[in-house]
């Protein structure tokens, strides 16, 4: 086995690490977890979507004001450097928890689309075979990663575009035998069927939904010339919340009524299938199973990263620092693909609920590892050599603004009974995480 090697290699290129942040926010959360925001909170679900997307602009703006300032440092380090080992030790596993869940949903939805044409085959069965292909995909140099994640997303950005235009031309009637109207935003129990209250609700598959796109701070020690491309890239993230989330909703919401769509099949599908052509569904259908497989992906990515670094800071055992000639952190690899294993098992023994629990729980993860880059970001600007010209505008009011939102849906989640499962598993993993720190012995900053 090549596993003397301690370091990762520089093999992401910009488009790369553009695409690996944008595929690991376009997954389940969109094209499966839409029908449950739906549920929530009807058409006003684009307004949670909208309000997350700024909360997400100002969190990647402070994370990459920080990865320019220090370069080569990723979350992980920042983190550290921030509060020291013992904050980052507990934001560092609950990273690599959430992104082990996050796979492990996404691998069981891409099983739940490959029903829609084996429907005989069992559930983990072919969430088994996903986890095959995608862990096999990981295992090669990471460019190859790259180049293959920005095909995949590629694919799905290119539905997602197609979806739009086509949902716009039945929404304004332009479409063959249909008929423009936008009364589904109004009939219904109106824009706000379930109240204010209903659109809260919702914030939490949102924020599963938005959860990946820091995943450019993982991949910043990986990636060429970071201090350049990485401005670039996140000043284009409102629009493609905008154009990615928001417009699809609008869309769904507006040909569909909210209270008719189907938790059975994603609503994407059941749009395309309004469309007539031919074969629409079908195609519909494998575009998400692509979409999944890449955010599952990026998943694998994340926590085989987030592992090697804690790793390289005595937050995580010294095997997982071991590297292959290739720069692949195997043994991280390979501790992910045992608990992806675990989530699959899951679905053996409850294949009806199994992605509804798990898809809670990501989004408390989620909101803690947000709140930790921004009060890093505040924490760490009074230390900047100098400052960059890239940063968080209104410092240190927008930054304060945003980890009090952040806590606020925080602890409204958890006093939230509709939540109980996620709310207790979170709370769980969330203290065991806490006695680690405490009782693992951690080298000082």
């Amino acid at each position: 086995m090549e596993t003397k090697h301690q370091n990762l290699q520089k093999g992401l290129k910009p488009r790369h690490v553009q695409f690996i942040a944008l595929a690991g926010m376009i997954g389940t959360g969109i094209f499966k977890g839409s029908s449950d925001t739906v549920s929530l909170a009807g058409p006003s679900v684009a307004l949670a979507y909208l309000i997350g997307g700024l909360l997400l602009f100002i969190v990647m703006v402070a994370l990459g004001e920080m990865a320019i300032v220090f370069p080569n440092l990723n979350v992980q380090h920042l983190i550290n450097k921030a509060f020291g080992n013992r904050i980052s030790f507990i934001i560092g596993w609950l990273y690599w928890i959430n992104w082990i869940i996050v796979t492990v949903v996404e691998l069981l939805a891409a099983g739940s689309f490959l029903q829609y044409w084996f429907p005989s085959v069992p559930l983990w069965l072919l969430s088994f075979l996903c986890t095959v292909f995608i862990v096999g995909i990981n295992l090669f140099h990471v460019k190859y990663y790259g180049e293959l994640e920005f095909w995949i997303a590629g694919i799905k950005i290119i539905t997602l575009i197609t979806f739009i235009v086509l949902g716009a031309l039945l929404l304004l009637g332009l479409f063959p035998h249909s008929s423009s109207s936008i009364s589904n935003y109004t009939s219904h129990g109106g824009f706000f069927p379930n109240g204010i209250s209903g659109t809260f609700s919702a914030f939490l598959v949102v924020m599963f939904s938005y959860g990946g796109a820091e995943l450019i701070g993982v991949s910043v020690t990986e990636t060429k010339d970071s201090q350049r491309v990485l401005p670039r890239i996140i000043k284009g993230t409102v629009w493609r919340v905008i154009l990615f989330y928001i417009l699809p909703i609008l869309i769904i919401c507006g040909i569909i009524p909210w209270d008719k769509v189907s938790s059975a099949e994603s609503p994407f599908v059941q749009v395309f299938s309004f469309t007539g052509l031919p074969g629409a569904a079908n195609i519909m259908n494998f575009v998400l199973l692509t979409a999944v497989l890449s955010a599952a992906n990026s998943g694998i990515y994340a926590t085989s990263r987030t592992l090697f670094t804690m790793s390289q800071t005595g937050e995580a055992p010294k095997v997982f620092i071991q590297t292959s000639k290739k720069g692949i952190p195997l043994n991280s690899i390979l501790l992910t693909t045992l608990c992806i294993l675990v989530g699959v098992f899951l679905a053996y023994i409850t294949p009806e609920q199994v992605i509804n629990y798990l898809m809670t729980i990501p989004g408390f993860t989620v909101l803690l590892i947000w709140i930790g880059i921004c009060s890093a970001q505040l924490k760490l600007r009074p230390q900047y050599p100098k400052k960059p010209g890239f940063q968080v505008i209104g410092y240190p009011y927008i930054t304060i603004f945003a980890i009090i939102a952040l806590s606020c849906i925080f602890i409204s989640f958890l006093f939230n009974h509709q939540n109980i499962i996620g709310t207790t598993v979170c709370l769980i993993i969330l203290a065991i995480v806490i006695v680690l720190s405490f009782t693992t012995r951690l080298k000082r900053s």
